[in-house]
């Protein structure tokens, strides 16, 4: 079995960290803005999704993102993701960098002044140790190197929470979600109702179907990931042959004609090789 059959669930088995799944219960704004004002331990009046599963590309050659969870509530724009699959530290915080740039980019796009960007708080769901401070929660915020008390203030708030954190530091409400998360009954009330949409979902035919048509693409896509690999693997593999056998009949002294005759190489790529063989 591969590692990407590994990935893609059974719609039955599907959990809170799935990340399919866990768009559908935050598709619900009663959980959405319940789970952001736990973590954050604050009030919103409301939150207004700005996109499904926003997507952000700001050029043609850029790398693209997409976000699971993008709303804005109170002058602020939050970004939850589920990330499943341990990159390491250091990625997951080069990650939250370059979504802070295209959140960023993606309101100044729309005709906003540096002064107007609004405040915007990335929050990262991790079902694994994170930094090697036992911590369940890390916020991180731009302060000053020479004076820890002075922050930057520019808006920019990045939250990373872990499941397998040990330490006394979250509400909870917090924590009930977290274990939750790591395959542990619902324990309060909101991880139950989150419970029960999930189970409710499960038995939605159009859901369903939903997932297949997903499920199906991502194998296509992987499938013609690897064609295409394949692909190339064979044309590399046959360049590299006909360069071997240019070199050895530029070594036997043939002519740049009789070479380009018997392998798929240029004249100009002959002619460069014939310069480095002298």
């Amino acid at each position: 079995m591969s590692a990407y059959r590994r990935e893609i669930k059974p719609w039955e088995e599907l959990t809170i960290i799935d990340d399919y799944m866990f768009k559908l219960v935050m598709r619900h704004k009663r959980f959405c803005k319940r789970l952001i004002e736990k973590i954050l331990n604050i009030k919103i009046r409301d939150i207004n999704y700005l996109e499904e599963e926003k997507s952000l590309k700001l050029k043609y050659d850029s790398k693209g993102i997409r976000l699971d969870v993008y709303v804005e509530g109170d002058e602020t724009i939050y970004d939850i993701e589920m990330q499943v699959r341990d990159y390491g530290d250091q990625e997951l915080a080069q990650r939250t960098r370059y979504y802070q740039s295209m959140i960023d980019v993606d309101s100044l796009a729309r005709g906003a002044l540096y002064k107007e960007l609004r405040s915007s708080i990335i929050i990262f769901l991790c079902p694994f140790e994170l930094f090697d401070r036992n911590r369940h929660i890390y916020t991180f915020r731009n302060i000053c190197i020479e004076d820890k008390n002075l922050e930057l203030n520019d808006g920019a708030t990045k939250i990373f929470l872990s499941s397998k954190g040990t330490a006394n530091d979250i509400s909870p409400d917090v924590r009930a979600f977290l274990d939750y998360m790591n395959g542990l009954p619902a324990a309060n009330d909101f991880t139950k109702e989150i419970d029960a949409c999930i189970t409710e979902t499960k038995t939605n035919h159009e859901e369903r179907v939903s997932y297949m048509t997903y499920e199906m693409k991502m194998r296509e896509a992987h499938d013609d990931g690897r064609a295409e690999g394949r692909a190339e693997g064979r044309a590399e593999g046959e360049r590299n042959a006909d360069l071997r056998t240019a070199k050895r009949m530029l070594a036997k002294n043939k002519s740049i004609e009789e070479i380009i005759e018997l392998v798929n190489l240029s004249r100009e790529e002959v002619e460069e090789l014939s310069l480095h063989s002298k």
